[in-house]
């Protein structure tokens, strides 16, 4: 289960952000990224719930993200476009997306001392110095904490465009290439939410749908 290790080790946990984003394989919608300081503290009884936001079940994330938002007020969360992705590339929006998250915890007042980043890779010029933990939604909490934030967030953004494009299947799929969003993809094409620069959607546009 994630702890305070990686954030002790930088001096204080309380001053230390996690960040991680949600999104990155889906063909379609944003990657978003979540941003969790505990200056308050996490509470032993929420500590315990938890993790990669990957291995608990749809309610449990919906639930720990109410708790997470109660327990500390130095959250953020940030989203980059299907558009932006393909501009940039998914490496790279997945970047901007967790600056955004960083940007909307410091506009709240509160400025860590370093960030602790999911994966293998570190963004460039970030305002403090940072640290990229692989695997780190299941090892740091704070880094396990902005998971469920970015993804109930994004499974939330998704639920909500299926309602526009309820073919594709996206409120149970997340965007993901499941058969029925391809067979919604075959039947009626190409939406603008999908990302153009991904193999699976290249061979598709030209039945792009508005």
């Amino acid at each position: 289960m994630p702890d305070f290790k990686y954030e002790n080790a930088l001096g204080d946990f309380h001053l230390i952000a996690g960040l991680d984003e949600a999104g990155r394989g889906p063909w379609c919608g944003p990657v978003v990224a979540g941003c969790v300081m505990w200056v308050n503290g996490c509470p032993d009884e929420l500590a315990e719930q938890i993790n990669d936001s990957k291995k608990l079940t749809l309610a449990k994330r919906e639930i720990l993200f109410g708790k997470i938002i109660q327990a500390t007020p130095a959250y953020g969360i940030g989203q980059a476009s299907a558009q932006e992705i393909d501009q940039i590339n998914i490496l790279q929006a997945s970047f901007l997306a967790m600056r955004r998250a960083y940007d909307n915890m410091i506009q709240k007042g509160f400025i860590p001392t370093h960030a602790l980043i999911d994966g293998n890779r570190l963004p460039e010029n970030w305002p403090v110095p940072t640290q990229a933990i692989i695997g780190g939604d299941a090892k740091s909490l704070s880094v396990a904490a902005a998971s469920i934030l970015a993804k109930v967030t994004r499974d939330r953004i998704m639920t909500e465009l299926a309602k526009q494009y309820p073919a594709y299947g996206w409120d149970k799929n997340a965007g993901y290439g499941t058969k029925v969003h391809q067979q919604a993809l075959a039947q009626f094409g190409v939406t603008p939410h999908h990302r153009l620069s991904y193999k699976p959607i290249q061979s598709l546009l030209k039945h792009p749908i508005n």
